[in-house]
């Protein structure tokens, strides 16, 4: 799966929240857990593609649900992050 990071805020949250674009049309929440969150930022930065590899699906709880989408990316400990350097698609960041 490869994804393009929109960085979001969320006041009423004390996890970082993620945006990720799975397709041109298409976006789903990732959730960092805070004690993950140190190793898996430095990664991560708005605007690249990035290559993601063993993490968890889970449906959205209403109550963290911040994009309309009924499921969300959860980052693990074995979750790799690898950034897409060639054959990447180009994203239109203004959408």
């Amino acid at each position: 799966m490869s994804l393009c990071l929109s960085s979001s805020s969320n006041r009423r949250s004390r996890h970082p929240s993620l945006n990720l674009r799975v397709s041109l049309y298409s976006v789903i929440h990732g959730f960092i857990p805070a004690g993950h969150a140190n190793h898996y930022m430095p990664s991560l930065e708005a605007g690249f593609i990035e290559k993601v590899d063993r993490f968890e699906v889970a449906r959205c709880s209403s109550m963290y649900k911040i994009i309309d989408h009924p499921f969300l990316i959860r980052f693990i400990s074995p979750t790799i992050i690898d950034e897409v350097i060639t054959g990447a698609p180009e994203i239109d960041l203004q959408s």
